[in-house]
């Protein structure tokens, strides 16, 4: 059986990524993207579907041994695993994926620290995520599997290993490493690449990126290793950046809200963008644009929620029944059949993205200037439209109180691009249209007796990204009708050890998202009710909040997308770029420097007060 979902640690070149458990298992690795077949899948199911292990012999019948400590190190995404092995000595085993324009490769260093340790590494390969075992041969002392899209060539300095699998021995000093890389075209063999010094480009790669941070404030490490997060959730070669790096894995144990997470969601990626800018991170920023412009330019009247991370179209839904799941919780799906659904909200997202970036110093763009005018102009003639929302509902589209929101803040935005002098467009038709919208949410998306905005208009339910209210400059965080909706949030949405539900949920029964069953507490919108809290005076409070959430997060500074209070264990796609992107705006809210000097976000409600937002 696989780990539990927060026992495994990622490392990534930024094309892909693996996730290697305690016990030195890679048991998810997808070559050579993100979005690939899997070639190893036994996390969602066992080692007949894929895995490799490297760690201290055993008995036959028992466990392999779960390692003595683990660490990244410092600032990067090397990972180094330990084993103590009472009467023979220590031994670590240090994992990587080389960054860089190379063939993608996995890496595995093998070192003696003390004593001597007897090591065995096992090695099964699988073709199309972990149905057919891949088949190999013995090719000028290398091993070659043929997989669906290319080969896999396994190169070792081990003499004791047939195909990747096998015993040998390391003492103090000694070194064994493993490499496997991937080629596309079977006929050239890649150049095996050189261990010890991709060992220290990719090292002084991440400590490099990770230096260029300008976050000053508390929980730094914590907010550094977010940060590193969410740049491993990047595919370098086009900017786009992926949700999570895994498919399926599920919201609850056993159930049947597993989906696939690697591909582009302009709301994810926009979100992440606003992170890492707020972090002093721009290049990511202006190689996102390009994507977003390269994608979506010429093609808004079908415009997507979702793209494949080269720009891909086509993510039709497929369930993969050779494969259990992870731990038993069936279907596993490639693909995302939300690619098709109607969100309004993502025009907001996008929208403010850009406007973060370009007052955070990134050079304007015309492409991307004309694409934001144009996305207005298309928005003002769906906005009035009901959708799917944020959270991808898979019931009827209803009018959600935060696509209309989001509509307001792409409009908003805009506008203020056009008052810039940076772009042209019919501002006084859009001011009143930014008048309009709000105007229309504050009627017919209140609850005046119960003092609360609802999750759609004519509901009683709630729903958490109404947080966002004051967060977006929509309303200002003194104003009644946002402290009560925090308050009703906090109250109805809140699990037993505080954190924070998306939505309710009806059991087996399908609620408003089409779905049976229930999930866990929604990381990202725990963090929201840090800032919403912090927002509202409420400082001592969101911080300890903020520090339970901390106290969520693995070994090694990693969160899934959610917890499920009942198990108290994460649960969802694994790590969760939404996670870190909450954790790192979150950590920035809580600086008192930064709350006392943000910039201004206006809002069009006669009477109101300037609205402070994160910049």
């Amino acid at each position: 059986m696989p780990h539990l979902i927060e026992d495994y640690a990622l490392i990534s070149d930024m094309r892909t990524s693996t996730l290697v458990g305690p016990d030195g298992s890679a048991d998810w690795l997808c070559l050579p993207r993100f979005d690939a077949e899997a070639v190893f899948a036994g996390i969602l199911g066992d080692e007949q579907h894929g895995f490799w292990r490297i760690g201290p012999a055993h008995a036959e019948g028992t466990p392999p041994p779960v390692a003595s400590s683990r660490r990244y190190r410092a600032n990067s995404l090397v990972l180094d695993t330990e084993w103590h092995v009472p009467g023979h000595g220590t031994v670590r085993v240090t994992d990587l994926m080389p960054t860089g324009d190379d063939a993608p490769a996995l890496i595995r260093i093998v070192e003696g620290v003390t004593g001597r340790v007897r090591m065995r590494s096992v090695l099964h390969t699988t073709v199309n995520y972990g149905q057919y075992t891949a088949t190999h041969r013995q090719t000028g002392g290398r091993t070659v599997f043929s997989v669906s899209n290319g080969v896999l060539c396994l190169d070792t300095s081990a003499d004791s290993t047939v195909a990747g699998s096998g015993e040998f021995t390391v003492g103090e000093g000694d070194t064994v490493t493993f490499a496997m890389t991937w080629q596309s075209d079977e006929s050239v063999a890649p150049v095996p690449p050189d261990a010890h010094d991709a060992l220290l480009r990719t090292e002084a790669y991440w400590q490099t990126w990770a230096a260029r941070s300008t976050y000053q404030g508390p929980h730094k490490e914590a907010v550094t290793r977010s940060a590193l997060t969410l740049k491993a959730l990047t595919y370098a070669p086009t900017g786009a950046i992926v949700a999570a790096p895994t498919t399926s894995l599920p919201e609850a144990i056993g159930g049947v809200r597993n989906w696939d997470y690697r591909y582009t969601w302009l709301r994810d990626a926009a979100m992440t963008v606003v992170a890492l800018v707020s972090l002093g991170y721009l290049d990511e920023a202006r190689a996102w644009r390009t994507w977003l412009v390269r994608v979506i330019a010429e093609d808004l009247d079908s415009l997507q929620i979702m793209y494949g991370i080269a720009g891909e179209h086509q993510l039709a839904e497929t369930e993969l029944d050779w494969l259990p799941g992870y731990e038993n919780s069936a279907p596993v799906h490639i693909g995302n059949g939300a690619a098709t659904q109607l969100q309004l909200d993502v025009y907001g997202e996008v929208i403010d993205a850009l406007h973060h970036a370009r007052l955070a110093g990134l050079e304007p763009d015309p492409a991307a200037t004309a694409l934001q005018v144009r996305l207005v102009t298309h928005l003002e003639k769906r906005w009035q439209e009901p959708d799917e929302g944020i959270w991808e509902v898979r019931g009827p589209r209803r009018h959600f109180v935060h696509s209309k929101v989001m509509a307001w803040v792409a409009v908003d935005r805009t506008i203020q691009l056009i008052e810039s002098g940076t772009a042209e467009g019919p501002l006084e038709r859009w001011r009143k249209l930014r008048d309009t919208i709000h105007q229309q949410v504050c009627e017919k998306g209140y609850d005046p007796q119960r003092n609360t905005f609802t999750q759609s208009y004519g509901s009683r339910e709630l729903d958490a990204s109404l947080l966002l209210i004051p967060q977006m400059g929509f309303l200002p965080p003194d104003d009644k009708r946002v402290i009560g909706t925090i308050e009703a949030i906090q109250r109805q949405l809140s699990t037993p050890d505080g954190f924070i539900l998306r939505y309710p949920t009806e059991g087996e029964d399908a609620g408003v998202d089409g779905l049976p069953g229930d999930e866990g507490a929604f990381l990202l919108c725990a963090f929201w009710m840090v800032e919403a809290l912090a927002m509202i005076g409420r400082t001592d409070e969101a911080r300890h909040l903020f520090d339970k959430l901390l106290g969520l997060r693995n070994g090694l500074g990693l969160l899934a997308e959610e917890w499920d209070p009942r198990s108290k264990r994460q649960v969802g796609n694994f790590p969760q770029a939404f996670s870190h992107v909450g954790l790192a705006l979150a950590a920035r809210r809580l600086m008192p420097q930064v709350n006392l000097s943000l910039p201004d976000q206006r809002s069009t409600e006669p009477g109101l007060t300037a609205v402070p937002t994160i910049h």
